[in-house]
């Protein structure tokens, strides 16, 4: 098994050698690049993952793999880093993380792992960027919501019950409320965006992931909106055409046949 590994990985660096020597698209790519596209097979992983399709998680991993190589090939044609590099830094990464696992200190729980994991990331890089430095900047809104909570929990910045956060978000909900009637929109929009961080931070809290809940939510809705066009279609109509109480009639049994 172990040489099996050995001899894919060394065929698929042969093949980006080979492609970046002969492949005019390949030849051009820079680290700039091949940004964007990076972002799209992640969230491509992302959607194969929530369909729980192994085969598309298969094929979407070596999508994302393959920029792995290609960033690692760039950085080698640069004098900066290789696959090697890469590959070896990781494994001092983890190992520095995994006290618990190559070193003397206990943890016996995923939460002590997580903590451990934490206080060590801390520790490295508090002093150049500070606790939330640490953040990527390129996060998507409520992801990056989620992990600054998060991080500053881990700094002892959160509430000392959970279910106090609840108080928050009641608070920020009167402040987009008064923000309403003042009628300015910019502050309306800082308003709520107090509001969405507050209901963040209580998923967080209460061991919901807001950006999976989110996106259960929003699959839900597209299916139960397509059930009442494909009724109204059958019906002879456009569904803009219906009445807001038939409409609401086709919700409900979109909900019912679930």
């Amino acid at each position: 098994m172990e040489d099996k590994r050995l001899e894919a990985t060394a065929r698929l660096l042969e093949v980006m050698n080979r492609l970046r020597r002969e492949c005019p698209w390949d030849r051009e790519q820079t680290f700039d690049s091949l940004r964007s596209n990076t972002i799209e097979e992640t969230f491509e992983l992302a959607d194969a993952i929530s369909d729980h399709n192994m085969e598309g998680i298969k094929e979407e991993l070596g999508d994302l793999l393959l920029h792995v190589v290609f960033y690692s090939k760039l950085g080698e044609e640069q004098g900066a880093f290789d696959f090697a590099d890469v590959a070896n830094a990781l494994c001092d990464k983890l190992i520095y993380r995994h006290p618990h696992v190559y070193g003397e200190i206990h943890a016996d729980t995923p939460d002590e792992v997580k903590a451990n994991w934490e206080a060590l990331k801390l520790r490295k890089k508090h002093r150049k960027s500070g606790t939330l430095g640490g953040v990527p900047r390129s996060l998507p809104a409520m992801v990056k919501a989620y992990r600054v909570g998060e991080k500053a929990a881990g700094a002892g910045f959160d509430w000392q019950k959970k279910e106090e956060v609840w108080d928050k978000v009641k608070e920020e909900i009167g402040e987009v409320e008064a923000e309403m009637k003042a009628g300015c929109k910019e502050e309306l929009e800082s308003e709520f965006g107090d509001l969405f961080f507050a209901l963040v931070n209580a998923s967080r809290l209460y061991g919901v992931d807001p950006e999976a809940a989110l996106d259960r939510t929003n699959k839900k809705f597209i299916r139960r909106f397509n059930y009442m066009e494909q009724q109204a279609e059958a019906e002879g109509h456009a569904l803009h055409d219906l009445s807001l109480d038939r409409m609401e009639e086709l919700w409900q049994q979109a909900k019912a046949e679930e």
